[in-house]
């Protein structure tokens, strides 16, 4: 089969400095699923951007850090996941994290809704939170 392509796009001036230690680690997020890897599209963008796309989509008026769009087909992850880099750097002082953990923590988010685990509930979202720390910690296998 097959491997996708994963790809990032910005419509605010942010980059990934290192896009294919990015790519790697995610590739390794979702084998560690026992998932297949199809075409993920990163989109980075402002508050603004994503308020419109809750708004225009979701019917939620709401700012937040992430919207991911699921194409997934059986085992084979695709979709879209719009991220607001604005989002992502408040979170990370209220959280006490640095910019770099909390964005991985986002885009691991979105893998994680792509293989089918849910955010709405107390219960899930403990689930959530945990398989998080659990793909953020792959991040850093991979870079030794």
């Amino acid at each position: 089969m097959e491997k996708g392509e994963i790809n990032f796009f910005s419509e605010t001036g942010f980059e990934l400095s290192n896009e294919k230690d990015y790519q790697n680690w995610l590739t390794a997020v979702i084998e560690s699923e026992e998932k297949f890897q199809g075409d993920i599209n990163y989109i980075f963008c402002d508050d603004e951007y994503l308020l419109d796309i809750n708004q225009q989509y979701l019917d939620h008026d709401t700012y937040t850090d992430i919207i991911s769009f699921d194409y997934t087909v059986g085992n084979v992850l695709q979709g879209d996941i719009y991220i607001s880099i604005e989002r992502v750097k408040e979170n990370a002082g209220e959280y006490s994290v640095d910019f770099g953990t909390e964005l991985r923590r986002v885009m691991a988010h979105g893998i994680l809704h792509f293989c089918g685990y849910k955010d709405k509930s107390e219960r899930d979202q403990l689930e959530m939170r945990r398989k998080e720390e659990e793909k953020i910690k792959l991040f850093h296998v991979e870079q030794s």
